[in-house]
């Protein structure tokens, strides 16, 4: 291979390339760094981000593949790195204030965060099922690490243990699937699949369980029914901002992935697959919808309220389609702003020893702070699909993808679903704004913390207004 081809190859994956290096390199930095000023570990991390999102923008515009054709650069994988991005940078300013109250101000945490980001990455951009295969596991290994940072918190270490377990099973159904595939096709890489696809019967036993275990092994790491079982403990006990984090970056690089494997590699084999996707989405919806009713904990309530969510975005990929596809895109991005927002007013919460996490903290919130409730009833009323706001552009442009598509019935009932979730969102609205404080909010307003909730709450409202330039960019990066 020639020189030139080499350094083609490395420009293609520098984003990658400065995430992963700098978090080697920021363990090692951590060493120096005193106790109790792991902000300058906050700050460099926040700067790689920053770095690796300039290098992804430099690269946009052009499609390119790299390492024999199972790396690829090219406007979705742009836009969903995007979104990690995002989902990343406010995770890290969130997290700023709470690991010091709650006593885990470890550099490690950030790099873990950094290593999760490169695995996220590198799913956006998998164009083989063994690298997407390499980017889920680095993405996932650290996560479960996060989920157990809190090691003197009992909830924290029963989250994690459940994480690595079904995690593990859910890893091993993947592969047993990926396995299946390359056998019927002699190969991993989607572009070859795909052409290998057309000359196998699609009534063929292997095919049909080679798409049942890749569904079952995406659906677990979107939380979709019946995978959904560990989110609402994983939620509950994970430090807060890892529950913000997971809920949005993993989530965006799974629906990255599932819609680049079904969509392009198994498009031919739709008739098998399509209707247990749907099947799927609309159990997601209910099981989502429904059980978040009676929750007390405003994180599993969020647990179930993401699991719904993923039941839409499902919604999406049975569309199909260049509206389909962008459909799911813009209602990802979309997503991470309202959700990001909503959980950063909950760890906004934690303070001394108040913890914030029953819905019932919240009772007069609009009476002691107006303008922090006001903010928690826009990423709410965004959740709920509520319109000006752009959780209902969201919602709107599933519906359209859906009808377009000739699923009308399935428009209906996600319709439905939105009207019941939309109960469970104004619940925490209505104790906010029609009872008395019961005690003072003291809450734990940060710079980083007012920076993040106003990128998510501008984000939320300014969608939610202009929809149309943020639908034209999902739709120009559609592969």
């Amino acid at each position: 291979m020639d020189f030139e081809a080499l350094t083609r190859w490395f420009l293609t994956s520098i984003p990658e390339v400065i995430v992963i290096s700098a978090a080697c390199c920021l363990l090692m930095v951590d060493l120096f760094i005193k106790k109790g000023s792991r902000d300058v570990i906050a700050y460099l991390s926040l700067a790689t981000v920053i770095g690796a999102a300039a290098g992804t923008f430099a690269l946009a515009g052009s499609s390119q593949q790299a390492y024999s054709g199972m790396f690829v650069v090219d406007g979705f994988a742009t836009f969903f790195k995007m979104v990690v991005y995002l989902a990343t940078i406010l995770s890290i300013l969130l997290s700023m204030s709470f690991i010091k109250v709650e006593a885990i101000e470890q550099g490690e945490y950030y790099v873990l965060l950094l290593f999760a980001l490169g695995g996220m990455m590198i799913m956006a951009s998998g164009a083989d099922l063994l690298s997407i295969y390499l980017g889920l596991e680095l993405m996932a290994l650290s996560v479960y690490v996060l989920t157990g940072f809190m090691r003197r918190d009992r909830r924290s270490n029963e989250a994690a243990m459940k994480y690595v377990i079904l995690g593990a099973v859910s890893t091993g159904i993947l592969l047993y699937g990926i396995s299946l595939v390359y056998g019927l096709t002699g190969t991993t890489r989607l572009v070859d699949i795909a052409t290998a696809l057309s000359h196998i019967d699609g009534g063929d036993t292997a095919l049909v369980l080679a798409l049942v275990f890749l569904i079952s092994g995406f659906a677990f790491k979107v939380a979709a029914f019946p995978f959904h079982m560990w989110a609402p403990d994983v939620y509950e006990g994970a430090p807060t901002p890892i529950t913000a984090f997971m809920s949005v970056g993993p989530k965006a690089a799974g629906f990255a992935v599932i819609l680049r494997v079904f969509l392009d590699a198994f498009a031919g084999a739709s008739e098998i697959w399509i209707v247990v996707i749907a099947v799927i989405a609309v159990l997601t919806l209910a099981i989502g919808s429904l059980v978040a009713l009676v929750q007390t904990n405003i994180k599993r309530m969020l647990a179930y309220s993401s699991i719904a969510h993923a039941g839409y975005a499902l919604l999406g990929l049975v569309a199909g389609g260049e509206d389909g596809i962008a459909s799911v895109m813009l209602y990802v991005f979309i997503y991470a702003f309202m959700n990001m927002g909503i959980f950063g007013a909950v760890i906004v919460m934690r303070k001394g020893d108040f913890v914030g996490e029953n819905i019932a903290d919240y009772t007069g919130l609009s009476k002691v702070r107006p303008g922090f409730a006001l903010l928690m009833l826009i990423f709410l009323f965004s959740l709920a699909g509520i319109p000006p706001t752009a959780g209902f552009i969201a919602k709107f442009y599933i519906f359209v993808a859906l009808i377009q598509s000739g699923n009308v019935a399935l428009a209906v009932i996600a319709a439905l679903f939105s009207a019941i979730a939309a109960f469970f969102y104004i619940r925490v609205v209505m104790l906010m704004y029609m009872k008395e404080p019961t005690g003072g909010f003291d809450l734990n307003l940060t710079p980083a913390a007012r920076i993040a909730l106003g990128i998510c709450g501008a984000g939320t409202v300014l969608i939610g207004i202009f929809p149309s330039w943020f639908l034209d960019m999902a739709q120009i990066s559609v592969f």
